[in-house]
């Protein structure tokens, strides 16, 4: 099985967007090394900035450039991006709108090793409440360079939530990304799983394995875009399924579950069930041992899906 991370493949586009776009310009907080921003310094270092282990910085000069009317990249881990700087994001980046975009990676309990305090579980809630702020998850390298190519076109900030650990393949390398839009991975009949990042894969996983042992055919949904939200899909898989499971790697409270339950409280109120992390702080281990720890694994996914069916 073909695996990469998603911050390998950001490294890989945003050299090629750079080619193509002398406007864009990449900025790190002292990490470039890990989220492969150093890819894009090797290559324009005229157009490359280090800002040191500040942040507020980051996001402050950031929000200048973009100003100038150029298009920052800002890049960092998810537990430093998405909470040191909230202030400078909320108020530099969306209440003036500015055409930045957040590069967050090392997001989720997969970084393992690295512990809770750098485990970022609550950053999809936070941003999520902003106006003007677009939040997106890719499920494997190919959508990461989808993603990239459409919001460097698209006016305004964005959040970008990558990660360290490796991802199968799900798409090739033609996938387009569409704004707003959610995509049916595989269909079924007797309930939905909406899933976003690494979780997707998990979920085409077990969707298979329920299939082959209890005869339950689920549909899968890859929601990449979590906002703005794919409502009409959300709504249609609601009522042609009647059942609703979120999945993500992400505290159960405000993120791609809060969301789509929303939806569906507003729209076409169906049982639901919300599978993330619970309420809790991540901790160190690897990835594999965390992800059964918080009841992430296949197994566990599993009979959570099979005693709400």
């Amino acid at each position: 099985m073909e695996l990469k991370a998603t911050r390998d493949a950001f490294g890989e586009i945003l050299v090629e967007l750079g080619e193509k776009n002398e406007k864009i310009v990449a900025l790190s907080a002292d990490l470039q090394d890990s989220t492969k921003a150093i890819h894009f310094q090797n290559k324009f270092p005229d157009r490359f900035f280090n800002v040191g282990i500040a942040e507020q910085d980051l996001i402050e000069i950031g929000a200048g450039l973009a100003g100038e009317g150029f298009i920052p990249i800002v890049s960092s881990f998810a537990a430093f991006l998405a909470t040191r700087p909230y202030d400078q994001i909320r108020i530099l980046a969306c209440y003036n709108n500015l055409n930045i975009k957040i590069i967050a990676t090392h997001s989720g309990l997969t970084v393992g090793e690295d512990g809770g305090t750098a485990q970022c579980l609550e950053d999809i809630a936070i941003m999520r409440v902003l106006p003007n702020m677009k939040i997106f998850q890719p499920c494997d390298g190919n959508e990461t360079k989808a993603i990239l190519k459409a919001v460097i076109e698209d006016n305004g900030p964005c959040y970008i939530r990558l990660a360290r650990a490796k991802y199968p393949k799900i798409y090739d390398e033609n996938k387009k990304f569409i704004i707003g839009r959610g995509d049916i991975l595989d269909d079924g009949n007797d309930g939905t799983i909406i899933a976003t990042g690494y979780m997707v894969s998990k979920a085409l996983d077990i969707k298979k394995q329920l299939k082959e042992e209890k005869n339950i055919n689920l549909r899968i949904i890859n929601m990449s875009s979590i906002k703005p939200l794919d409502k009409d899909l959300i709504i249609k898989c609601a009522k042609e399924t009647q059942k609703i499971i979120t999945l993500e790697e992400h505290q159960i409270y405000g993120g791609l579950g809060g969301a789509v339950s929303e939806v569906l409280g507003e729209y076409y109120p169906c049982p639901i069930k919300i599978i993330g992390v619970k309420d809790k702080f991540g901790q160190s281990g690897s990835p594999e041992e965390i992800l059964k720890e918080y009841g992430l694994d296949n197994e566990s996914i599993k009979e959570t899906i099979l005693s709400f069916l």
